[in-house]
């Protein structure tokens, strides 16, 4: 059958990628590494220290998991193989529709494994906090900043992650001024990095009564969710630390008390805020982790700008500093400026369908940021 004849040689093309994926991933270092693990969770002292004992239990299962999703690759191209020859042998059409599905499967899994191969970054393995806020576009803006935040919802809810709200703030007539949340998953800084920088929409407005067309921006900063045991030095002369009252999404408690905290550092500039955690004392400590954080990155972004001159920060929240636009009128496209890539399908991406363009930034980055030439829209 021509149809066996194709699965064939597609299959084929997918053993020089395949054994690509396996050399990148360093699994024999890999394997390794998890029997000095295993042998080192056997000891009876292992659990004495709480903190060290989960991070290498964490740590174990990662290198597992990757282990065991090649192995489960390998298995299917196997499996495939074996398929497409009983097809030859029995002659049946019918076990046409499984191969396809099968094949399907396999190309889709041996992609999202070869992504995470460029995920090399010293903390793309951790979480990931995501902070919008509206820009230039005003009421516009604020619809603009909610559109978003459901979209990385959604896209978060397809990868199985969870999401974790640290501080919300409602647009004056609609939608969202700016929230910040946490994406609690494996690899979620790694993926979420890509979405840095300033999102444009362009549109008929909702809340135009002349149905003219409007562009509004929304600014998407990233960092990631690093343990107290970073080393950044902060002088808490250089903090302002104001306290106030919780609104937006985050129940009962939220409103009843000034527990939500804001602290400013006043050197940079850099301003982090959470009102999720139940007491002021929570709410502080979470700030103070999320600004050594920001303040980390900030530090690695400067030293990168110096090698490189290539600057990662999040620009001017308005026009000529954005890093993608979604155009809804007169036409349907989004496209990324930095890498090229486009898509026509507003409404899947706009649903959380974002793999596209995070498998182009990281693939754009591990070749050096090349110039993308026309990357500008109208």
């Amino acid at each position: 059958m021509v149809e066996l004849d194709q699965f064939k040689y597609t299959l084929s093309t997918y053993e020089k990628p395949l054994q690509e994926v396996r050399v990148a991933l360093n699994l024999d270092a890999k394997m390794k590494k998890i029997d000095e693990l295993d042998r080192t969770m056997e000891e009876p002292s292992f659990w004495e220290d709480a903190d060290k004992a989960a991070k290498m239990v964490k740590e174990a299962k990662g290198l597992k998991d990757t282990v065991e999703g090649f192995d489960k690759l390998r298995n299917q191209y196997e499996e495939i193989g074996l398929l497409i020859e009983m097809g030859y042998e029995e002659n049946d059409p019918e076990i046409v529709p499984e191969i396809q599905e099968m094949l399907d499967e396999f190309v889709s899994e041996l992609e999202a494994l070869r992504l995470r191969t460029l995920l090399t970054g010293e903390y793309d393995s951790n979480n990931a906090i995501l902070k919008l806020s509206a820009g230039a576009g005003g009421t516009e803006a604020c619809d603009w900043c909610s559109m978003l935040y459901r979209m990385y919802c959604r896209w978060a809810e397809r990868k199985g992650f969870s999401v974790e709200v640290l501080d919300f703030q409602d647009g004056d007539e609609a939608g969202i001024k700016w929230v910040t949340v946490q994406i609690n998953g494996e690899n979620a800084y790694g993926y979420m990095k890509s979405e840095r920088g300033v999102h444009r929409l362009v549109r008929i407005s909702p809340f135009n009564a002349n149905g003219k067309r409007q562009t509004s921006f929304v600014s998407c900063d990233i960092m990631p969710d690093i343990e107290d045991d970073i080393e950044i030095e902060i002088n808490m002369d250089d903090l302002r630390i104001d306290t106030y009252r919780a609104s937006g999404a985050g129940g009962q408690h939220v409103n009843k008390t000034s527990s939500a905290i804001r602290i400013t550092h006043l050197p940079t500039g850099v301003v982090v805020q959470c009102q999720n955690e139940r007491s002021q004392f929570q709410n502080k400590d979470k700030a103070m982790q999320m600004l050594k954080a920001k303040l980390y990155m900030l530090k690695q972004q400067e030293n990168a700008e110096k090698i490189s001159d290539i600057r990662g920060d999040v620009l001017e929240n308005g026009f000529g500093s954005q890093i993608r636009s979604y155009v809804l009128q007169p036409y349907t496209m989004i496209k990324d400026h930095r890498t090229g890539f486009s898509i026509g399908n507003v409404g899947n991406v706009l649903d959380g369908d974002v793999d596209g363009f995070i498998s182009a930034f990281l693939k754009w980055e591990s070749l050096g940021r090349p110039q993308v030439k026309g990357g500008e829209m109208e």
